[in-house]
């Protein structure tokens, strides 16, 4: 293909990143430096860094993200590795893709449903006496229920990560005297963490910037940059503040994807 043709095709690609990324960021940027009057400062970084509301809200962003990817990364590698080992996996990876088909909003709605006081959670409470026990709106439901959104996009990358291991691999450790927790924690996890990585991006990064849910599932109690963005774009009307908000939020996501992003060191040893 000659040099001619690569710019051709690439013309669409590039028109896309500069209209749908690039742009909308310098756009996030320029409104997080100004204020109101259209007058370039940084009295919007200094209230964000100085109030400690909005250092809560992103203390809340990291705790809550932890929490959803350490409980989806807890469920998530026990069932790829099962998997791995499974007959008909197509049909199961179809079972987990499946629920990705449906609208976030129609789930969201879905588990408040299921979650409310008259829900069939409570129903089935109540089959041993107890409730109806306040389940929505709760820390619990929210951390539950954005666990089981996410919980695909890390069983996927994980799967694929494990499946391309060599189980000769595996077997080799064993026959050299390796238990089976050492096996685990010096050949299998090793070698799956590329997946693990992937897995984490896909599902620490979005969980930091979560607005629907936190209003549906978690009610009022839960707060994150997300939800603030939310509030000074469409009900305070203050875009340069939530631009400013946006524009930490793109940079700890950025942090975070160097972070997870880092190769690790081989070493030695000793089983």
């Amino acid at each position: 293909m000659s040099n001619r043709n690569k710019i051709l095709f690439m013309i669409p690609y590039l028109l896309w990143i500069i209209l749908f990324v690039i742009l909308p960021i310098l756009l996030i940027l320029w409104y997080s430096l100004t204020n109101q009057s259209q007058q370039f400062t940084l009295a919007n970084f200094e209230l964000f860094f100085h109030n400690g509301t909005f250092l809560k809200m992103m203390l809340n962003s990291f705790w809550y993200a932890f929490l959803i990817t350490f409980v989806t990364l807890l469920v998530s590698y026990p069932a790829a590795y099962f998997l791995t080992k499974m007959k008909n996996q197509q049909i199961w990876l179809l079972l987990i893709i499946l629920p990705t088909w449906i609208n976030l909003l129609l789930k969201a709605y879905a588990f408040i449903g299921i979650l409310s006081n008259s829900g069939l959670a409570n129903q089935f409470l109540q089959l041993f006496g107890i409730g109806p026990v306040n389940i929505l709106f709760t820390d619990f439901s929210f951390i539950f229920v954005a666990t089981y959104i996410e919980i695909p996009f890390m069983i996927l990358p994980i799967y694929n990560a494990i499946k391309e291991i060599n189980p000769v691999i595996i077997q080799a450790s064993e026959d050299l005297g390796a238990s089976k927790w050492q096996t685990f924690k010096y050949v299998l996890w090793p070698l799956s963490w590329s997946g693990v990585e992937s897995g984490i991006q896909a599902i620490f990064i979005p969980s930091l910037s979560l607005f629907m849910l936190t209003r549906l599932i978690g009610g009022n109690r839960v707060i994150t940059l997300g939800t603030a963005i939310e509030e000074y774009f469409l009900t305070t009307m203050n875009w340069n503040m939530g631009a400013t908000i946006g524009v930490v939020l793109i940079i700890l996501m950025v942090a975070v994807m160097l972070l997870t992003g880092s190769k690790i060191k081989r070493k030695k040893v000793d089983l």
